[in-house]
């Protein structure tokens, strides 16, 4: 999935502490113009009409993108464009994903292979490529919903109390017209000094506008405003314009494993049959050590 960490929400604990300290100002304004500098401000979105929906409140006159914090009151939407792109995954992953694995194609292939073997019938081994592919729905359907139920129960069942009271994390929304249309996080690693990019999703009405590039680009500058090394991120995307978009922010690919473990994953042989994820490591460095 888009932006799922290697310590996935369901394994971690909600810190209690303060609320984000704000830096001085002078300081502030240097390093966000050092950032402006790294990534150049991108054309105002185009105004859209009104989704009638709740969202909050946007840019004066409730025209423009605005790329703010989240607010309590927009938890609702927040996870229903969440929700939304998960879904998305399924066909993908079960579908378009399985050009990544040449192993499961040729052991797909032997099967129809045996089928004919044993059957002589052309008509049950032209149904069985159907089958798999069935099968590959269902399975990636079943994980999917799963991993949804464990992320929609922790971070997202409350995203004031996970992202926006402890320190070196927290979450924002891209506000269009006065409704949320995106939405991103970020959580700290003390451990390492980096900053890891969460849960970036547009609602599939808004994109190719340039709202994406804008979270995760807030997400960089919160990290270079924090003093952290680097942003770092980890997603089971299969799209190549998700990939595309890592890059044009200045990340760079680190390396892939198609041995990921997703929550929701019971590992059974079916599973291992009919559903597979490959899970890419991404880093933008921001600092030497």
């Amino acid at each position: 999935m888009h932006c799922e960490p290697p310590d996935m929400v369901c394994e971690t604990k909600i810190v209690a502490a303060e609320d984000h300290e704000a830096l001085p100002g002078a300081k502030k304004d240097a390093l966000l113009a050092a950032a402006g500098a790294m990534w150049p401000p991108l054309p105002a979105a185009p105004a859209r009409p009104s989704l009638g929906g709740a969202g909050g409140a946007g840019p004066p006159g409730g025209r423009g993108l605005c790329i703010r914090e989240f607010r309590a009151a927009e938890q609702e939407a927040a996870r229903r464009i969440f929700y939304d792109g998960i879904m998305e995954r399924i066909p993908n992953t079960a579908f378009r994903g399985l050009r990544q694995h040449p192993r499961t194609q040729l052991l797909y292939v032997l099967l129809a292979a045996l089928c004919f073997a044993v059957t002589r019938s052309l008509l049950l081994t032209c149904l069985v490529p159907a089958g798999l592919l069935g099968l590959r729905y269902y399975y990636s359907r079943k994980v999917v919903l799963a991993y949804l139920d464990c992320a929609l129960h922790t971070d997202m069942a409350d995203i004031e109390q996970y992202y926006m009271k402890p320190p070196g994390s927290c979450f924002w929304v891209a506000v269009l017209d006065g409704n949320v249309v995106g939405i991103v996080a970020a959580r700290a690693h003390e451990a390492d000094n980096t900053v890891e990019l969460l849960r970036m999703s547009v609602d599939s009405r808004f994109r190719g506008k340039g709202i994406a590039k804008a979270l995760g680009r807030k997400v960089l500058e919160f990290a270079l405003v924090r003093n952290y090394s680097a942003v770092v991120l980890g997603t089971t995307a299969v799209k190549v314009a998700a990939h595309k978009l890592y890059e044009s922010l200045g990340f760079r690919h680190m390396g892939s494993s198609d041995h990921y473990v997703l929550p929701g994953m019971t590992l059974s042989l079916a599973e291992r049959l009919f559903f597979q994820v490959r899970y890419h490591r991404y880093r933008l460095q921001l600092r030497e050590e």
